[in-house]
Formats: C-alpha cells, sequence, structure tokens
C-alpha cells in the first residue's frame, strides 16, 4: 500500500464526483422512457447493495486491496489470476473513459484536431495526477468539487429562468408499468455509474476515519444517485423524450437551449467545464487502481514507476479498441455491459464475501 491517508469528506466528494463522471455525458437510462428518472433512482437502491458487498470485504480485510486479498481467499494461483483480470479491466475502463471524452471534445469543440492529440495531451495530465499518488487526487477531488457545485447549481438556475423545462413530457409516469424500469434500471444502470463503485474497493483501506466510511460511502451514493436522477429529468423535461433519446449529448442539447434576456445563451462552456472535471477525476481514480494493483501483483516496490507505461497502454487501448465511434459503443453495448460489468462488479464479489465470510467463521471459531 501507498503510504498514505484520506480523510471520509475527501472520500466523498472522489465518490460523488466519480459516479457521475461520464454518466452526465450520455442519455442515462434513457430505455426506460420519460421513466429515466425513476430507472436511476431503482439502480441507486442496487447501488447500495452493491457497495454493502464491497464494505463487507473491506471490514473483513480493511489494510488490504482486493488484488492482495483475493490471494489469501482463492490461493496464490486463482488468487494472482483474478487480481491481475481485475488490473486489465480498470486499465480497460480508463481507456475506454479516455475515448469518451476524445470523442466528445472532437465532436462538440475540436473538429479539426486529430483524436490521439486529444487523448494524448489529456492522459499527460492525469499520469501526472495518478504518480502524486492518491492524497493529491483526493485532495485535488475537494477543489474540483466545489467547482462542480458551482456550476451544477448555476446553470439549474439558468435552465429554470429561461423557463425551457416542461414537467409534462414527463407524464404520463409508468405508462407501460414497472417492469420496463426495473429492467433498465438493471440491466444498464446499476452496471454504469453505480457498479463501478469496484474500483473504491482498492481506495476505502486508505480512509483513516474508518468508523465513518459506511456512512459517507452511502451519502455519497445516494446524492449521486438524486443528482443523476434529476439530469435524466431535466433533460427529458427540456428536450422531449424524442430529442433527448436520439441526442448523442442531451445534457449539452439542454443547456443550449437556454436563453435568458434575449442575449445570454450557447452555454457550452458549461458543458465542456463539466466534462473536463468529471472526466479528469474518474479517469484518473481507475488509472490509479490499475497502477496499484499491478503494483500489488508484480511486487514493484515504487507504484509511481508505472503509471508513465501504463498510461502509454491506456492511450493506446483507447485508440485501437474500435475504429470508430458508433463500432465503439455497439461493441460496449453488446459485450462489455451485458458480461463483463456483471462478472467484475456482482459476481466476483460475491463469491469473494462468500469465501471471506466462511474462512473468518472457521477463525472465530
Amino acid at each position: 500500500m501507498e503510504k498514505a491517508k484520506m480523510s471520509a469528506y475527501q472520500l466523498f466528494t472522489l465518490i460523488l464526483l466519480f459516479e457521475i463522471g461520464s454518466a452526465v455525458w450520455f442519455p442515462i437510462a434513457i430505455d426506460a422512457k420519460q421513466d429515466a428518472w425513476l430507472a436511476a433512482l431503482i439502480a441507486m437502491a442496487g447501488g447500495f447493495c452493491l457497495f454493502f458487498i464491497y464494505y463487507g470485504l473491506y471490514r473483513y480485510y480493511p489494510d488490504l486491496p482486493p488484488t492482495e486479498y483475493v490471494q489469501r481467499l482463492l490461493g496464490s494461483v486463482l488468487g494472482k489470476g483474478i487480481a491481475f483480470c481485475y488490473v486489465l479491466y480498470f486499465t480497460y475502463v480508463a481507456a475506454s473513459i479516455l475515448r469518451d471524452f476524445g470523442e466528445l471534445l472532437v465532436t462538440i469543440a475540436y473538429p479539426a484536431t486529430p483524436l490521439f492529440i486529444i487523448n494524448a495531451l489529456f492522459i499527460l495530465v492525469v499520469v501526472y495526477m495518478v504518480y502524486q499518488g492518491i492524497e493529491v487526487i483526493a485532495r485535488t477531488s475537494e477543489v474540483l468539487f466545489v467547482g462542480m457545485c458551482l456550476l451544477f447549481l448555476s446553470g439549474f438556475l439558468l435552465m429554470m429562468i429561461s423557463g425551457i423545462i416542461h414537467l409534462e413530457n414527463l407524464k404520463p409516469i409508468l405508462e407501460e408499468g414497472l417492469s420496463p424500469v426495473i429492467k433498465t434500471a438493471f440491466t444498464d444502470t446499476l452496471y454504469f455509474p453505480f457498479g463501478q463503485m469496484v474500483a473504491f474497493a482498492m481506495i476505502l483501506p486508505y480512509v483513516k476515519e474508518r468508523e465513518k466510511v459506511k456512512r459517507t460511502g452511502l451519502w455519497a451514493l445516494g446524492m449521486s444517485g438524486l443528482l443523476l436522477a434529476l439530469f435524466a429529468a431535466g433533460n427529458i423535461g427540456a428536450l422531449g423524450l424524442d430529442l433527448a433519446s436520439h441526442a448523442q449529448y442531451p445534457l449539452l442539447a439542454s443547456i443550449q437551449s437556454i436563453e435568458v434576456a434575449g442575449f445570454l445563451e450557447r452555454l457550452d462552456i458549461y458543458f465542456i467545464l463539466f466534462v473536463m472535471i468529471s472526466g479528469f477525476l474518474k479517469i484518473s481514480l481507475f488509472f490509479y487502481v490499475a497502477v496499484m494493483g499491478a503494483s500489488h501483483l508484480f511486487q514493484v516496490k515504487h507504484p509511481s514507476h508505472l503509471a508513465y507505461p501504463m498510461g502509454i497502454v491506456i492511450l493506446l487501448i483507447s485508440m485501437a479498441t474500435a475504429s470508430s465511434y458508433t463500432e465503439y459503443t455497439e461493441e460496449w453495448r453488446a459485450v462489455y455491459l451485458p458480461y463483463v460489468d456483471p462478472s467484475f462488479q456482482v459476481i466476483i464479489p460475491v463469491l469473494l464475501l462468500i469465501i471471506a465470510f466462511f474462512k473468518n467463521r472457521k477463525k472465530a471459531i
């Protein structure tokens, strides 16, 4: 473990910004149609259950990251195999978010700039942050949290003043019953973004106020779920269901609809700043846990030495994952979301928790 500690408040800011992260860029839970906000809340309840699984493992091994206690639970050979798979998983997720971020900036801000250049410049900053360690990332999250709150409050106020939100777009509620909403919540929104909390299993041992970990995690998850539901409802209320479901970036379309006093309009900078803050922190965290996992697995004395070579790997994966953004999203929906995410976020942690329960029960006896 890195010789570092963070406060419960820093954990709160990290989780909140991480969960909002890249989820606000896309039409979250839109398969539930005008009930997308309700699907987000139901998925949040599922996210609480997943957090209790990760917290349960943390209670058994408060000083060890998953890449180490998995070896105690499953043995050296199988444990190292699972740990290596988690390192690959964290690395790929960091690369996929980097790809999302680069594609977004190319689409809305820098159409003449090659995707590789944008991704390379951004990963350089992320590599430097990861090289400095978790304490620097945690302190940075405190500053970014204040900026995000100011952006959110001022943006929401402008949307209300401009009168673009029409609550009738959210009706009828549960038009097709509760079944499609639950299906969307537990086959899509649960894994993205709530299930990605599995990365924090690597972060929890750094929290110095251990008695506050559970309460802080639940509060942060609850706040992020409410905010995501509010974003989903706001986008549909401002754009209508048809436009919100077909827009590549519905939050951007909503912000572009703001017009106050005939001159305050085209506030794209709000969206870009939102993306920069949330994308930066989420990539940094996934990158950091991948570096730490690799250092534990291969017994690297100074984990920071892995930051630059793994940064190059993440950059190359972000470019090679698909030939186009359309192909990338199709592969993500067809393979990654239904098979990879459930395995690493739900199935493996549940099995580890069951094994840990029986092993520690024998010790207690």
